[in-house]
């Protein structure tokens, strides 16, 4: 039976958890995961974790917050003044916006406080900061 190596072309399935047992993602939900190792279509650290396997293997791998999202940065968080956002927009905890900055890029940022004078916006990824801990099954091996 082959094993798994760079330019093989693997279907995975996988329920990926948190520390406090939250899933994030399920290939159940989803559908099974196909990529080729080393075109990186996925965390390396995960690439890496499935080299060798074979179809039908499974693995609990756990990748730090390095080798996923990377570390939360209090750069990517920002105040912005309330009035320059349109008069009766309703902007609430949670929501997201496509915000752009200067030179024309845009991004996405999730609203994390709000107030009269001012809104606090984190273009953190949500996992960033968070291990990540992957019940994997490698289905085959191409």
């Amino acid at each position: 039976m082959k094993r798994a190596e760079i330019g093989s072309i693997v279907t995975i399935r996988y329920i990926g958890t948190l520390d406090n047992g939250r899933i994030f993602h399920s290939t159940d939900d989803h559908g099974p995961q196909t990529f080729t190792i080393g075109s990186e279509q996925v965390f390396p650290a995960l690439e890496r974790a499935v080299i060798g396997m074979r179809a039908g293997e499974v693995r609990n791998i756990v990748l730090a917050a390095e080798e996923a999202y990377g570390p939360r940065l209090p750069e990517n968080i920002i105040n912005v003044a309330r009035h320059l956002f349109p008069a009766g927009k309703e902007i609430i905890i949670g929501q997201k916006l496509s915000i752009e900055f200067k030179g024309g890029t845009t991004r996405t940022m999730v609203v994390t406080a709000v107030d009269e004078n001012s809104v606090t916006l984190d273009g953190n990824h949500p996992l960033a900061g968070l291990a990540l801990t992957f019940a994997l099954s490698l289905d085959k091996v191409e």
